[in-house]
C-alpha cells in the first residue's frame, strides 16, 4: 500500500499508476456497499485551506461493516486514504490517487462505558469528545477541545495540545486494515512518537477508547473554556489555514524560529505566513496549494538559513502536485 504524499511522481507530475491501477481507479470492482462512492469528487471545500484537487474517488461509508467490505473488495489495488476534519492537510492541486475514506454521522459517536472511561467514533470531534468527558465528570480530556481533528486523525498522528497528547489517553483503537479485516490495537503497539505513529497507511481508525480520571463537570468546563479562548487569542482561527505548520524540534519552538528568521506575514501567491501566529499558513482567498506547500518549503529554507535548524512539516501533504 503506497503511503499518501509519498508516491513516485512521472516528469509530469502524474501519479505512475499501472495499466491495471489505471483500469481499477476506472471501474471501481466493489459490489453490495450501502454507503455513498463518487468519482473525480472535489475536496477542497472539506479541508480548512479550501484548496487543491479532486480524489479519484471519495467512499463515504454507511457503517464499520460497509468499510470492510469495500476495503476487502477493493484487495489493496489502490491507495487508501482516510478523511476527517481536513485541519492537519494539504490537498495538492492534482488531486488524490486511489481512494478517500471519509467517516460520517455513524462514526462520530461518544459513549461512556464507566470507570471514567470514553469510547469514541472514528469521526467524533475533539470537541465532541472532550464536551461528553465533562458532562459525564471525566477529567485528563480536556486537551483535546484543543485538536482541530476527529478521532481517527489525532490517533493516528499522536494529536496533542497545551501540554498533553494522545499517548497520555488512548488504551486501545479499532482499525480497519487495507485487507479490510478490523483489528483492535493497544496503545503500546502504535509506538507513539511526537506526532507519530506506526499504523499502517490505508488502514482507518473506526473507533477508541480513552481513559480519564474522575474530575468537577464545572472544573473541567472552566479548563476547556480556558484553552479555548488561549487559542482564539493566538492562531488565526478565523482564517483559512491549516493548524500548526512545522513540528516543534527538540528543545525549541517552531514559530520562534519562523519568526526569527524574518518569515512573518511573508507571501508566494494567495498563501502568508500568519502575522498572528507564524506557525500557521493562511490562504488570503485564492491561494492554490502550490503556493501554500511551496511557502512552507520557504519558509524552511529560510529557517535552515538563519538557524541551522531543519523544521519538519506536521502539516500532511499528500495527492499530485
Amino acid at each position: 500500500m503506497n503511503q499518501p504524499g509519498d508516491w513516485a511522481m512521472n516528469d509530469d507530475g502524474s501519479a505512475p499508476f499501472s495499466d491495471v491501477e489505471e483500469s481499477v481507479a476506472a471501474h471501481l470492482p466493489v459490489t453490495g456497499i450501502r454507503g455513498k462512492l463518487t468519482q473525480n469528487a472535489p475536496l477542497a471545500k472539506l479541508v480548512w485551506f479550501k484548496s487543491g484537487g479532486a480524489a479519484d474517488w471519495l467512499f463515504e461509508p454507511a457503517d464499520s461493516g460497509d468499510l470492510r467490505n469495500f476495503l476487502e473488495q477493493l484487495d489493496g489495488q489502490l491507495p487508501v486514504m482516510a478523511l476527517g476534519l481536513g485541519s492537519n492537510l494539504i490537498i495538492r492541486d492534482g488531486g488524490v490517487p486511489g481512494v478517500v475514506v471519509r467517516l460520517g454521522k455513524a462514526f462520530a459517536k461518544v459513549a461512556d462505558l464507566g470507570d471514567h472511561v470514553l469510547e469514541c467514533g472514528g469521526g467524533a470531534s475533539g470537541i465532541l469528545v472532550s464536551s461528553t468527558a465533562r458532562d459525564a465528570g471525566i477529567a485528563g480530556l480536556e486537551f483535546l477541545r484543543g485538536i482541530p481533528g476527529t478521532v481517527g486523525g489525532f490517533v493516528r498522528m499522536n494529536g496533542g495540545a497545551y501540554g498533553r497528547e494522545v499517548s497520555d489517553v488512548l488504551i486501545d483503537c479499532d482499525v480497519v486494515m487495507p485487507d479490510g479485516n478490523c483489528i483492535t490495537l493497544p496503545a503500546i503497539d502504535l509506538r507513539y512518537s511526537y506526532r507519530h505513529s506506526v499504523l499502517p497507511e490505508g488502514a482507518v481508525v473506526i473507533s477508541a477508547r480513552f481513559q480519564g480520571v474522575a474530575g468537577d463537570p464545572v472544573a473541567i468546563g472552566a479548563e476547556m473554556d480556558r484553552i479555548a479562548q488561549a487559542r482564539e487569542d493566538s492562531q488565526p482561527l478565523r482564517s483559512k489555514t491549516g493548524g500548526s505548520t512545522f513540528k516543534n524540534p527538540e528543545g525549541g519552538k517552531a514559530w520562534q524560529l519562523v519568526d526569527a528568521a524574518g518569515c512573518r506575514g511573508l507571501k508566494l501567491g494567495g498563501a502568508q505566513v500568519s502575522e498572528k501566529h507564524t506557525n500557521f499558513l493562511i490562504n488570503t482567498g485564492d491561494a492554490t496549494s502550490a503556493d501554500i506547500e511551496g511557502l512552507g518549503e520557504l519558509v524552511r529554507d529560510k529557517v535552515r538559513a538563519h538557524s541551522g535548524v531543519a523544521l519538519e512539516w506536521e502539516i500532511k501533504r499528500v495527492g499530485r502536485p
